[in-house]
């Protein structure tokens, strides 16, 4: 598949992630009486990735998230070559998909960007939490988040599983994280909407790319050395055998 076809399906799913799960944040977690609340934006985010992944595997592999796509180059199951072409992808299709979240949001007439969805710490994280709270839960849930794509791609598990079991993991590392940072994992998902925020969102968006990337990093290591297959010892060379001796 060219290049160029894989990133279009690369920034289409990450607009998908971005405006799903985002808008589910932004349009439907408190609306009045009938709330999705954070149960329901965790299965919208979750909902996206499993959705994108049966939609776009087999183009361009769903990365969606630049830390999965660094998690993979560590790892050796991409090549370096190909890696910024992907992030730049990624990063314009988040930016997309929270760009026509924002013109659908902004036609409410007491429309207030606020926190528009983005990630934070201290002040601005959803539940108060420190810089360092921040960058710990970052790093850990997108280690496991990594470690969980290599382990369900993997060649030896189970064929067209993989789907679900990224897709319920990363609901899972919402309903984790939506209290610490509002949950990142992807810095394409965080660069979105910081860019319609601005301000505290821009000076803080650095954490949301060096924490998911130290995670994907870690987890590109890790895998191949922990779970990776053992290459088979090649067999001892058999002595030569002794030349036959001169016939007198």
């Amino acid at each position: 598949m060219p290049l160029s076809r894989r990133m279009t399906a690369e920034l289409f799913g990450t607009f998908w992630l971005v405006f799903g799960g985002c808008g589910a944040a932004v349009l439907s977690a408190t609306f009045p009486h009938v709330g999705i609340g954070l149960l329901g934006v965790a299965l919208a985010f979750g909902l996206t990735v499993l959705t994108m992944a049966f939609a776009i595997g087999h183009i361009s592999g769903c990365h969606l998230n630049p830390a999965i796509t660094v998690g993979l180059v560590v790892g050796g199951r991409f090549p370096r070559n190909e890696l910024l072409p992907y992030v730049a992808a990624q990063v314009l299709g988040g930016v997309a998909g929270a760009g026509v979240l924002y013109a659908i949001a902004s036609g409410k007439p007491d429309f207030v960007p606020g926190g528009f969805a983005a990630n934070g710490f201290g002040d601005h994280s959803p539940g108060g939490y420190s810089m360092a709270s921040a960058l710990l839960a970052e790093v850990t849930l997108t280690f496991a988040f990594v470690m969980i794509v290599l382990g369900s791609t993997d060649k030896r598990a189970p064929a067209g599983f993989a789907p679900i079991a990224i897709g319920l993991a990363l609901t899972l590392i919402h309903l984790i994280s939506i209290p610490v940072t509002n949950t990142s994992v992807n810095p394409a998902r965080s660069t979105g909407p910081a860019l319609f925020v601005g301000g505290w969102a821009l000076s803080q968006l650095w954490l949301f790319w060096v924490a998911p990337i130290a995670g994907g990093v870690l987890a590109g290591i890790a895998y191949p050395a922990l779970f990776g297959e053992k290459r088979a010892a090649a067999p001892a060379a058999r002595p030569a055998s002794p030349a036959p001796a001169p016939a007198e």
